[in-house]
């Protein structure tokens, strides 16, 4: 892997590659969509949002991304283009989604294969709280997450506390769908307690709720270092 990533003709051969799964799924939908799953154009990240998602990723230079929610894989497409295109030594890419192969029959996988991204990708087949713990625990260490998994509030809330110990100080936590309240409040907490930081202009010209022009994703800075507020010290955040 590192030697093909190393080596420019071929890494630019593979990120054509992803470039053209990306166009495709764009243009014509999954190849196949199972019977009752969610449906592709509701479920999935617009191309102009996956498009700022990895220009982020490539000005932030990360090399290690975890996301949360593969589903037809428009999202991790572009996460992977990303890594590709920062010329990391071991690009490594987590994905997790405990739903790939029950309501999605493992399209997204399949087209992540398609582009060749299972070289540096790996995909989690079980709850993001329950993974994330054991990641922390492990001392795994990550530049960037993107999170779309459950907009349950308890869980968006237990995802982005183990992400606060899994992506590096100074990294950044992308969120989808942080116009629905579950996921502005969860979010909301680390803002006003731990000191994470909205990013000036990231993904300005992304999608936005046409009632209260609210984007669709959100993009977090962490703090360096790691804050450690006393309980005493604890803000209402919503």
């Amino acid at each position: 892997m590192n030697s093909i990533v190393q080596a420019g003709g071929v890494a630019g051969e593979w990120r054509d590659r992803v470039a053209a799964v990306r166009r495709e799924l764009t243009e014509h939908g999954p190849p196949r969509s199972p019977d009752g799953a969610p449906d592709f154009a509701t479920v999935t990240l617009p191309e102009r949002d996956c498009d700022q998602v990895r220009d982020l990723l490539v000005d932030e230079r990360v090399g290690t991304v975890v996301e949360i929610g593969l589903a037809y894989a428009s999202s991790a497409l572009a996460i992977g283009e990303a890594l590709l295109r920062t010329g990391s030594r071991n690009p490594r890419h987590v994905v997790i989604d405990p739903f790939q192969y029950t309501a999605y029959d493992g399209v997204g996988w399949e087209l992540l294969r398609s582009a060749g991204l299972d070289d540096i990708a790996e995909l989690v087949s079980e709850p993001s709280q329950r993974f994330l713990a054991r990641l922390a625990d492990a001392g795994f260490a990550a530049d960037a997450a993107f999170v779309d998994g459950s907009h349950h509030f308890h869980n968006v809330f237990v995802d982005l506390h183990f992400l606060g110990e899994i992506v590096r100080p100074g990294g950044v936590v992308l969120l989808d769908d942080v116009w629905w309240p579950s996921v502005g409040a969860a979010v909301a907490y680390f803002e006003t307690n731990l000191g994470w930081r909205s990013i000036p202009g990231a993904l300005a010209d992304g999608t936005a709720d046409p009632a209260s022009g609210r984007p669709r994703i959100g993009a977090y800075r962490l703090p360096d270092p790691r804050p450690t507020p006393d309980f005493k010290e604890f803000r209402p955040f919503c």
